[in-house]
């Protein structure tokens, strides 16, 4: 005995066919948007991580030496290079105690992925990294 099928029942219908289709596209952007934030993120980590090493490099060097002009220029040119719109400044609080500040352009700063640098007269759509060091 043969049975009767419908039409319908045959293969799946074209708003089936559409909502998958949507929840892929969905998560196929899903997945792009995290790509671009880990990439995003990752390149933030790592102009944080150089800009880090180029102020302790500064604070060792103008601890170990009285001149501190060749060495701030010296990675002040590293610090240019390293990093976009790359700058250092040697601040000092008094009794002894400096601050090497570096700071750069970052990507993120301005949209709140990274907090702006908090030392004053550096800028607002800079980032940057801070080594207090005593004399």
């Amino acid at each position: 005995m043969k049975t009767k099928t419908r039409a319908f029942d045959r293969g799946d219908s074209l708003i089936e066919v559409l909502i998958a289709l949507a929840l892929f596209a969905v998560t196929a952007l899903g997945i792009i948007g995290a790509q671009v934030w880990l990439a995003r993120n990752e390149r933030s980590t790592m102009m944080r991580q150089a800009a880090l090493s180029i102020a302790d490099s500064v604070a060792e060097g103008i601890r170990r030496d009285a001149d501190r002009d060749p060495i701030v220029a010296q990675w002040r040119t590293r610090a240019a290079a390293a990093l976009p719109e790359g700058g250092i400044d040697v601040l000092d609080r008094g009794n002894g105690v400096h601050v090497a500040v570096v700071k750069w352009r970052s990507p993120a700063s301005g949209n709140g992925d990274e907090p702006s640098c908090a030392e004053p007269g550096v800028g607002a759509k800079l980032a940057c990294v801070t080594v207090a060091f005593a004399r």
